[in-house]
Formats: C-alpha cells, structure tokens, sequence
C-alpha cells in the first residue's frame, strides 16, 4: 500500500487535528482513537498524532495515484485550519 508521512513541527497539532476532525465528520467516517484520529477518504485513510511540538501525519491508499490527491486534501485544510500560523509539510513516501 502506498504511504506518506509528515512530521509538522507546530504547538498547535491537537487543536488542528481536532478541528479537522469536527470539519471531516459531516462527510467522511473520523475514529477517535486513544492519542491519534483516523479519517476514513473514499480513496484511502489519513491517521494524526499530535504531542506537544509535533503533529505527525501519515496517508495510505489502496493506489499509488491517490496519493498526491490525498496529500493536497490534507495540507490545504490544514493550513486553512492554522490560520496565521505558518506549518512547514513535507511529505516522505
């Protein structure tokens, strides 16, 4: 399967989790899990854990061509979700 990482440097990864979180459950299946949340997309799943200076994402999908499509759903929403705060992602697959 293909798989994307991230780790954003930011003091802020619970609040950004948890706000896409709240935004994704109208539309897509989101599990609360013990530290992390996983969102269930229609081409693949993205899981997040923040802890006090980092917010680490990881994306898989079924097809590779998903991938990048996955990766840009999610970076823009996060940097949306930040707002004035500047996040640095690079996704690693």
């Amino acid at each position: 399967m293909p798989l994307s990482r991230a780790e954003i440097a930011t003091s802020s990864g619970e609040r950004l989790m948890n706000r896409l979180c709240r935004h994704w459950a109208h539309e897509f299946e989101v599990e609360h899990l013990e530290q992390e949340v996983k969102v269930h997309f229609a081409s693949g799943t993205c899981l997040m854990r923040a802890d006090v200076e980092t917010l680490t994402v990881a994306i898989e999908t079924l097809e590779e061509g998903h991938l990048d499509e996955l990766e840009g759903i999610v970076e823009r929403h996060l940097v949306r979700m930040a707002g004035d705060e500047n996040l640095v992602i690079i996704w690693e697959n």
